[in-house]
């Protein structure tokens, strides 16, 4: 086992990005190598934004019912049509506590390594030039559990 966490990012929530960047930056400050795979739902925080072009009707409704970019994304619970979202921010600028912005930076100055899952970039109709610079890959699964397989840590969240 190496000094190395992976995540799989499944959800498409501020509260569980926030989590998981928090996760992430802490363990690459502790010196760990840190991997987040970024599936189906996760996929809204590596998004620049909607696209429909090119889309099956299916493809375009998906499209049309999640978020785009890590900015635009709801909580789990309490989102009350966005206001939720709204007074999280504020709380946290309260609180001095770092911005969904702030940690993402935070991880990608600590060399967190993104990766977008290739199977479900495809089910949900997301092309590589619809995601941020930031993501290192389009990966898939077997890619993915080569570097879980060698973690102490992995976490799905």
């Amino acid at each position: 086992m190496k000094d190395k966490m992976t995540i799989i990012f499944f959800s498409g929530t501020m509260d569980k990005a926030i989590a998981m960047l928090i996760l992430a930056t802490t363990a690459a400050s502790m010196g760990m190598d840190v991997k987040v795979f970024f599936t189906f739902w996760g996929l809204g925080f590596l998004k620049r934004d909607k696209v429909y072009k090119g889309k099956g009707i299916m493809q375009k409704m998906l499209e049309f019912m999640t978020g785009a970019g890590r900015r635009n994304l709801p909580l789990t619970e309490l989102n009350m049509l966005g206001a939720g979202p709204a007074m999280m921010k504020k709380i946290m600028e309260k609180t001095k506590t770092p911005s969904l912005d702030e940690l993402f930076e935070m991880a990608k100055t600590l060399n967190v390594t993104f990766y977008a899952c290739s199977t479900s970039c495809s089910v949900m109709g997301v092309p590589r030039e619809n995601l941020i610079d930031e993501v290192s890959d389009v990966v898939g699964a077997a890619s993915f559990l080569k570097d879980a397989q060698e973690a102490k840590i992995n976490l799905f969240i």
